[in-house]
């Protein structure tokens, strides 16, 4: 009997952290635009500066459109230059040893909705880890999985938007959210990683949606 009680407690406890997980999701997503926005959100345009070190800032411009199209262009020396996309067909990169531009066989795009979005569909399962401190905020921490990736997210106790998340090779912080149309969207995002070797902080000051690219944009050139 001993042996069942303890069975059943752990069985509910895990209902009752699969729940608050999707709770903590649900809420996020209504807070930060609702989920019909964000499905009707077909592209996006983010504008503003990136620094790569403590001299090195330049402006970037990042377009992205449904399903996973993506350009990302830095102007360096008054010249746009690609150097990261996808555009539909191929993937490619700066190679920064040769700083051309490479295409990459095995380039993986991101798809254009995060993972929150219908999460259970794509195969994720989500779990509840508790509260942790992100600086001085209080944090739900909440642990998407999906075969063997994981990738952790801490939302805000206070305000439900997400602060921080945390993949295998690279960790992002948002923060400075602002209101978009219907979303809030963070001005200021930050990524680091363990070798240190592509950290950056970039400090967007305009970010358009479901704007009408030129059929060109997203073709690598």
């Amino acid at each position: 009997m001993k042996k069942l009680t303890i069975l059943f407690s752990l069985i509910f406890s895990a209902l009752i952290f699969s729940q608050s997980a999707k709770e903590i999701i649900d809420q996020n997503l209504e807070l930060s635009g609702g989920i019909t926005n964000w499905k009707l959100l077909n592209s996006i345009l983010l504008q503003g500066k990136v620094s790569l070190g403590i001299n090195d800032i330049y402006p970037i411009k990042i377009y992205q459109q449904r399903p996973n199209l993506t350009k990302t262009v830095i102007t360096m020396g008054k010249k746009d230059t690609a150097i990261e996309g996808f555009d539909g067909d191929k993937g490619y990169a700066m190679n920064y040893a040769t700083n051309k531009i490479q295409v990459y066989e095995n380039y993986k795009p991101e798809s254009f909705d995060n993972d929150f979005i219908d999460y259970e569909n794509k195969g994720f399962t989500a779990e509840f880890q508790g509260k942790e401190k992100i600086g001085e905020n209080v944090c739900y921490k909440v642990e998407l999985t999906k075969n063997v990736n994981k990738t952790i997210y801490y939302f805000d106790v206070k305000t439900s938007m997400l602060l921080k998340e945390i993949k295998k090779d690279e960790s992002l912080s948002y923060s400075d959210y602002r209101k978009v149309g219907s979303f809030l969207m963070p001005f200021r995002i930050e990524s680091s990683s363990p070798k240190k070797d592509g950290d950056y902080v970039m400090l967007v000051n305009k970010i358009e949606t479901n704007r009408q690219f030129p059929d060109n944009t997203f073709k690598f050139k």
